[in-house]
């Protein structure tokens, strides 16, 4: 399929020779692009406030229903399962209906999902709520990844990640506090509808506001912009052909360096962050520390708000400080990995919060460095499957976080410092190896400067 050639779009003046671009359109371009955006930021706020929600509500949940702990860790591991089947899906469906559509569609069944919750008279149709809001909100991500490819230029596009990623975590932290007021105050079913009202509102509104590229509104693309601004000739518009499935998939997947090292670095490097901050943190500080869920509770925010700070700073430095993926993604990496060091070398030694406060906020604020992972696999490939390479590199950390915790979880045989220092080391080794894969990653070369 075909997207229609612009011959000689009114996006163009011609002056003389020399093909000029009409500057109040590039200026609707560059002022609507913020709309998109702020339309699909919010979405994802969600995605982050819906992903932790379980666990504010859980106690209240096995009051209602009268379940267990196993019962409510099932409630919860089934919006990461569904999250993760859905990435490649994800993929497939922006690079074919868009992202418009995409997000539009699967926020309706986000906001179906919560509504369910709401109602649920059994645990089984909370279940299924929570189903349909892992669904909904794994379509996301990916279609904002590609906005960003059609909105925003080249340099712009690793901190617009930075942001996002922030936004999103801030979306995490703001559901603990307020969800469980809200949920004392109303009960926790009327806050789901609420949430499912408001996520059935978002959907309309990215639907109205949201366009897949400049293009559809008759605006001079992006990459028009750019060529213009460097004083280089404006390229023709051209129909782009949308690359089949299997194509796009057979290019990402054998791809070979240009893929897997990312792939496998992403796979250890998230999922020793959900090793640590998702599982074995908490009770490590309570059976080695002594600690009460309150104090650990608050020195493990500190890794949220550390990379409310790391994410869009990670994003600066790589488009407009260093100007290169690899070198921001080695640089938290390598730090990453030498507070995993710290946090195996020291365990049980360390008894302090102030101390901890201090080292999960680098450990935060680094670990947030893998943002523009996501734009050195996007400058890889064809913009034309930048979904598919986006959400299959989105896969293995996802991977990582179910993979490793099973692992560690069998390693944890028992609550004593040594057990614990095993499942340290054994993460420590496996940022080794993410290290080295980030050594070999490939990214793309920076073209010199004209002039």
């Amino acid at each position: 399929m075909l997207y229609p050639m612009r011959a000689h779009s009114p996006s163009f003046a011609w002056n003389g020779e020399i093909m000029t671009l009409d500057k109040s359109k590039v200026k609707k371009v560059l002022s609507y692009r913020w709309a998109v955006f702020g339309v699909l930021a919010i979405a994802y706020f969600f995605v982050y406030f819906h992903r932790v929600s379980t666990s504010v509500v859980s106690t209240d949940l096995q009051d209602t229903f009268g379940v267990g702990a196993a019962s409510i860790a099932l409630l919860s591991s089934a919006y990461f399962y569904a999250y993760t089947i859905m990435q490649l899906p994800s993929g497939l469906l922006t690079d074919s209906w868009g992202p418009r559509k995409t997000v539009s569609i699967f926020t309706l069944v986000a906001a179906t999902g919560a509504i369910l919750t709401g109602i649920a008279s059994s645990f089984e149709l909370v279940i299924t709520g929570r189903l349909l809001i892992g669904v909904g909100v794994a379509m996301v991500y990916i279609p904002i990844m590609k906005i960003l490819a059609t909105w925003y230029r080249k340099n712009e596009f690793a901190s617009l990640s930075g942001i996002l990623l922030a936004v999103g975590n801030i979306g995490a932290l703001s559901a603990a506090g307020p969800l469980a007021l809200m949920s004392d105050a109303l009960g926790w079913q009327q806050v789901f509808l609420l949430l499912g009202v408001i996520t059935l509102v978002l959907a309309i509104v990215a639907w109205f506001i949201t366009r897949d590229r400049p293009s559809d509104m008759g605006l001079p693309s992006i990459q028009e912009i750019e060529a213009e601004e460097k004083g280089e000739p404006i390229p023709e518009a051209k129909a782009v052909e949308k690359m089949p499935m299997v194509q796009a998939l057979k290019m990402t997947f054998g791809s070979g360096m240009k893929f897997w090292p990312l792939a496998i670095w992403f796979f250890f490097m998230y999922g020793s962050i959900m090793v640590y901050q998702g599982l074995w943190a908490g009770p490590f500080f309570r059976d080695v520390l002594g600690w009460d869920k309150a104090t650990y509770g608050l020195v493990l925010t500190f890794i949220g708000i550390g990379m409310i700070f790391g994410c869009p700073v990670a994003g600066y430095l790589s488009d407009k400080i260093l100007k290169s993926r690899k070198k921001v993604l080695l640089v938290g990496t390598v730090v990453y990995t030498i507070i995993w060091a710290m946090l195996w070398a020291f365990a049980g030694q360390i008894a302090s919060t102030e101390a901890y406060m201090v080292i999960h906020f680098l450990y935060g604020f680094f670990g947030g460095f893998f943002v523009v992972s996501y734009a050195q696999i996007k400058e890889l490939f064809p913009i034309t499957i930048v979904g598919t390479t986006t959400a299959a590199l989105n896969i293995f950390p996802f991977a990582g976080g179910a993979i490793l915790q099973q692992v560690t979880g069998l390693m944890l045989t028992t609550t004593t410092l040594d057990s614990y220092k095993g499942v340290w080391l054994f993460m420590l080794i496996c940022m080794v190896i993410a290290t080295i894969a980030a050594f070999l990653s490939r990214e793309k070369e920076r073209a010199p400067k004209s002039g």
